[in-house]
């Protein structure tokens, strides 16, 4: 990917990192002021302890947003490859990427398909960091929009008729969709609008019982829906790209990679 002139964000935000950063400033102040009009105090010894806390925490966001960065660290490009490694298309027809963000995936994609056509879908919105505009001007970057679009709208219930894609993808999506609390209904709703005998790949916190239940289960009931090829791979953060101190309950755990042929 062209690095120079494309933006695909980051999964840590910079406005978090300035929140954690004012934390610590008010920290500081509120501990140099302590000092000052008190001396060491159960109080200073406290708020000094949070403050410790609060300096150790944005340095090891800053560490985990370096690594995300698409043009330092990469780790982010590394699961998207890997993702789509495991999509076993042969990229003809019309691909779909549910919760497209920034476009990163989408555009991966085109270029890995030179002769695929591609649609990109997410709810963007002000709650995400992401917009339709940035997806298209990385698309003209890329040098892919010619054979990419992007439309607004919601991975549970997806504005396209049964069958429409030969290929499906989503990375990191499902747990967020709020207008479905049932997310295996949302993988349905992915599986739905790929044709038989399409390919899809999707990556999402499977291994999270709270989210999906018993994934053994899951597989099976999809199998018997008529998925005719289906694998899983648990634990993807385990698969040695991605460096232990990431591997987290806050930011990649507990992820599984559901792909195949429907």
């Amino acid at each position: 990917m062209d690095q120079k002139k494309t933006d695909y964000g980051n999964w840590v935000p910079l406005a978090l990192m300035k929140r954690l950063a004012a934390i610590a400033g008010a920290l500081l102040a509120g501990e140099v002021l302590l000092i000052v009009l008190d001396g060491p105090t159960a109080l200073t010894l406290l708020v000094g302890g949070l403050l410790a806390a609060a300096v150790i925490l944005w340095l090891y966001m800053l560490r985990c947003r370096v690594l995300f960065d698409f043009n330092r660290g990469g780790l982010m490009g590394q699961v998207h490859q890997y993702l789509t490694d495991h999509l076993p298309w042969d990229g003809r027809g019309t691909l779909l990427d549910i919760g497209c963000g920034s476009g990163a995936l989408t555009i991966r994609c085109a270029k890995r398909f030179p002769n695929a056509s591609l649609v990109g879908v997410d709810y963007w919105g002000a709650a995400w960091s992401y917009a339709k505009e940035q997806c298209q001007q990385n698309a003209a970057a890329e040098g892919v929009s010619h054979r990419v679009r992007f439309q607004k709208g919601d991975a549970a219930h997806l504005a396209f008729p049964d069958e429409t894609f030969e290929a499906a993808v989503s990375n990191f999506v499902f747990h967020e969709v709020r207008t479905q609390p049932d997310k295996r209904e949302v993988v349905r709703e992915a599986l739905r609008v790929v044709k038989k005998g399409g390919c899809f790949a999707f990556q999402d916190l499977f291994e999270k019982e709270s989210l999906y239940g018993d994934m053994t289960d899951f597989l099976s009931q999809l199998r018997q829906a008529g998925v005719q090829e289906l694998h899983y791979i648990p634990h993807v953060e385990r698969q040695g790209f991605i460096p232990r101190y990431v591997q987290a309950p806050w930011m990649l755990s507990d992820v599984g990679l559901l792909y195949g042929r429907k």
